[in-house]
């Protein structure tokens, strides 16, 4: 399936929240809530001619591993893939203590 793309679009920060507040009406475990999330992120980012790959994030779960999907993550934030880790670039990080 990677190979059917030929772009890697990231959405907008305001899309991903979006996202992100959408697939709270899906799942409330976290986990289950960011691989949703990150399902539809690549959704709406593997593009073939201009046009998705995927129609939805559901086909996204069904035609990727897991280790596919962190590959383009990956690829999406500016990062080289890593073997070991699954990244959930839905699920913001704090890096400084909130005063």
């Amino acid at each position: 399936m990677m190979e059917e793309l030929d772009e890697l679009r990231p959405p907008t920060a305001w899309r991903l929240l979006e996202i992100w507040r959408g697939t709270r009406e899906l799942a409330e475990e976290p986990l289950e809530r960011a691989l949703l999330c990150n399902a539809q992120v690549l959704a709406e980012s593997c593009l073939r001619q201009g046009k998705p790959v995927f129609p939805d994030g559901a086909a996204v779960l069904i035609g990727l591993t897991a280790g596919e999907m962190e590959t383009m993550l990956r690829r999406l934030a500016g990062e080289e893939p890593s073997p070991l880790s699954l990244i959930h670039i839905s699920e913001p990080t704090r890096r400084t203590p909130i005063s």
